[in-house]
């Protein structure tokens, strides 16, 4: 598997998007069990409006092995993708970019995988050294590991605790922080993550 990620990583391109964001999809899975549940959601750009919702339930593939958690979601999610009517221009994935000690998290894999250009938006740091960003929204400080800048930490709202941005593939990181600030409204999460974090716990409800 340390091979197959090695491959993977050498896949991925961080550059400036080349696309007109008119569709942006969000995704994110949650394990019940031995199971998981992908779910997909594709929101009009820049009005954010819901076009669709999808999800695959599946059996998981693999034991969980730190580092490795991208390989038990990744099939499930490209199996969501697949249902979608509408391709967006981008994805926006709950979990890390390059932000991860290989730098392949799951918006990495995923991008790699669907050959589409992804970022991730993470809740909690999962390698690298920060110092926390003021208090008031869109207070910024870099992520750094092993003296590379592989993430920014963003205060999405004042008060409340940051996100991790990242780049994942066919994106860069100053894109992603832009359009992560862009896309929060109400909430601490940017409405595509938080609408796949939300869908995931309702189509939860109708699994079991």
């Amino acid at each position: 598997m340390t091979e197959q990620q090695e491959t993977l990583r050498r896949q991925v391109v961080l550059q400036k998007p080349q696309f007109e964001l008119k569709l942006l999809a969000g995704c994110d899975s949650s394990f019940i069990g031995e199971n998981i549940l992908s779910v997909f959601v594709v929101l009009k750009y820049p009005e954010l409006e819901l076009v669709e919702s999808v999800w695959h339930y599946g059996e998981v593939e693999l034991p969980y092995i730190p580092g490795f958690l991208a390989f038990r979601e990744a099939p499930n999610l490209v199996k969501a993708y697949g249902k979608l009517q509408h391709e967006p221009d981008l994805i926006m994935v709950d979990g890390h970019g390059i932000a991860h000690p290989r730098r392949l998290g799951i918006a990495s894999q995923l991008g790699v995988l669907l050959n589409k250009p992804t970022m991730g938006v993470a809740k909690k740091v999962l390698t690298g050294k920060h110092e926390e960003p003021f208090m008031e929204k869109g207070s910024i400080t870099p992520l750094t590991h092993r003296g590379e800048h592989i993430g920014n930490v963003i205060r999405t709202k004042d008060k409340v605790k940051p996100v991790f941005v990242s780049p994942g593939h066919l994106m860069d990181l100053e894109s992603a922080t832009a359009l992560a600030l862009q896309t929060v409204l109400k909430h601490k999460l940017p409405e595509p993550t938080r609408l796949a974090d939300h869908y995931a716990e309702v189509f939860k409800a109708e699994v079991r």
